[in-house]
């Protein structure tokens, strides 16, 4: 017995340190941090989810957090119809409702670049650049106004906007609606939609608008993580959704499966004094509590809409970022301090903040807006009626 363990002693030192050394090291707090959060964000339930970090200012009743897109619903005076979709689509790449015959809606909304034009502001009737930077359209059919100042009330209402535009489409809508008439090839399609030939303004917005509700994206990388893919997103993706719906505060103004609020703020941009600025809502509203407010856009999709806001400043989503976290500073043309302007300074709305995200957290943030779009497809072009 002695001369076994004094020949084995070694080779149970030996097994025990190979044994401690092999032993998988305990979880880091970070690791232990993201495990938690995976369960949590992947677990099919956001009642799970960590609570959303919401400023005072954002209000509760209808504030609807992040996830996938619902059904589309349509109005009941303006049913889908697979008829309605067609001639929709015909008449959205159409350039003869435009005064040139030259421009057409997917001039400016192309379904390759992120159904917008990539342009800092788009062209339109003779080359004339136009005053703001042109919003996606795609998933539109969630947003409740439309137009950066929210003019259009229904995609219906919108479609009509860009047809008299004179810096857009520039064309009387009736002359265009006689334009559209005037194409014996489109009658068939009227039928077919409609119960009977008859071509009106109020039928061209109606089949536009229906095409365009049915522009939705698929199920991207969030949604499908969320819904319980657990590997879909990975650990700076997981970080970066955490981020932005707490300590970045996305979440204030992006929420819903939209990722809009469908609301007005005031962003810092309104670029007051510059040869650039826009007053936003207030243009239309005439109301004090509008100035400098624009639309809350969707971030569905984002990485293909750029260049970002309204104005189209932003050349890259970094920019957008860096911005909001330096509490986006809206600076004062002070040659107009002590002038009647002075009642036209706007106010930066009080959900602006510095953030103080490290280099880190913004590439986590970064990483996460990535997982909300998807691939770009191709779309067939369709083949007009004479």
């Amino acid at each position: 017995m002695k001369k076994w363990f004094f020949f084995s002693l070694p080779l149970l030192l030996l097994a025990l340190i190979t044994v401690l050394a092999f032993r998988p090291a305990a979880p880091s707090a970070e690791t232990a941090l993201l495990d938690s959060l995976r369960e949590a964000y992947s677990s099919g339930d956001p009642g799970r989810w960590p609570a959303a970090e919401l400023l005072p200012a954002v209000d509760r009743e209808s504030f609807t957090d992040i996830g996938p897109l619902p059904e589309v619903s349509y109005p009941a005076d303006n049913p889908f119809s697979p008829a309605k979709k067609k001639l929709g689509k015909l008449l959205f790449f159409d350039p003869r409702l435009s005064g040139s015959d030259q421009i057409a809606c997917a001039s400016c909304h192309n379904p390759e670049l992120g159904w917008t034009d990539n342009l800092t502001r788009s062209f339109g009737h003779d080359r004339q650049t136009g005053k703001r930077n042109a919003m996606t359209i795609q998933n539109v059919a969630f947003a409740e106004r439309l137009f950066w100042d929210g003019r259009a009330s229904s995609l219906e209402d919108q479609a009509r906007f860009p047809i008299a535009d004179p810096l857009e489409m520039n064309h009387p809508v009736t002359l265009a609606v006689e334009d559209i008439a005037a194409v014996e090839g489109y009658k068939p399609y009227f039928a077919a939609a409609f119960g009977d030939e008859a071509i009106t303004l109020e039928r061209i917005k109606m089949a536009i608008a229906t095409f365009e509700r049915s522009i939705v994206s698929p199920p991207s990388r969030f949604d499908r993580f969320v819904q319980g893919k657990k590997k879909a997103l990975n650990d700076q993706e997981l970080l970066g959704l955490h981020l932005f719906r707490t300590k970045a505060g996305c979440i204030n103004c992006h929420h819903s499966p939209y990722f809009s609020d469908n609301q007005f703020h005031n962003d810092g941009q309104a670029l007051w004094g510059s040869k650039n600025e826009d007053l936003g809502r207030y243009n239309l509203t005439g109301d004090l509590a509008d100035l400098g407010a624009f639309r809350t856009p969707t971030l569905r999709e984002v990485t293909h809409t750029g260049p970002w806001m309204h104005h189209g400043h932003f050349p890259s989503l970094l920019d957008v970022v860096q911005f909001y976290n330096l509490g986006n500073p809206a600076p004062i043309q002070k040659k107009y301090l002590g002038t009647p302007r002075d009642s036209l300074i706007p106010e930066p709305s009080p959900l602006l903040r510095e953030l103080d995200l490290t280099e880190t957290e913004i590439e986590a943030l970064l990483a996460f807006l990535g997982t909300l779009s998807t691939p770009k497809r191709r779309m067939v072009m369709p083949e007009l009626p004479e």
